[in-house]
């Protein structure tokens, strides 16, 4: 297992992750996904990596959530990673959409009613190098936590 950053579990860094994606949120629907739609972050620093927003209800709230997810296009599919930086618990969207798996996909304007599921372990060895390609810190985060990193295939309906 590689070398976690210091810090990254730290309740102040997990408050800091929720407050930047609802600022990605809110800039991405105000501009129609002309800002907010791409990762500068780590590995995107150089090579920005495109963000989708993810629609979902909250599996015990039954409210409407949106997470800004970085996503790989896999013909009509949407390909999205509950990495959550590598943290040892699995992402809250995560939780949502394996609860309830009608989500809608919004890239720029256009939004699609999906379906989601967890890919399988064949699924997954198939996509996670392509994810791996489109972003390299997924194998840094995957280093740094003992769960599997969930693979979660979007389709439409």
């Amino acid at each position: 297992m590689d070398k976690k950053p210091k810090g990254l579990d730290d309740p102040g860094t997990v408050k800091f992750m929720k407050v930047m994606a609802a600022a990605n949120v809110w800039l991405f629907k105000r501009t129609g996904g002309r800002l907010g739609s791409h990762w500068r972050i780590g590995a995107g620093f150089r090579n920005p990596v495109p963000i989708c927003l993810v629609e979902h209800t909250g599996r015990k709230t039954g409210l409407p959530r949106t997470t800004p997810l970085v996503y790989l296009r896999d013909g009509d599919r949407v390909v999205v990673v509950a990495s959550q930086a590598g943290r040892p618990e699995n992402p809250m969207w995560f939780l949502n959409v394996t609860a309830d798996p009608e989500v809608v996909v919004q890239t720029g304007r256009d939004r699609v009613p999906m379906r989601a599921h967890v890919a399988d372990a064949d699924e997954r060895a198939v996509l996670w190098p392509k994810l791996v390609d489109l972003y390299p810190d997924y194998d840094s985060y995957q280093s740094w936590t003992e769960r599997v990193i969930p693979v979660v295939v979007l389709e439409p309906r």
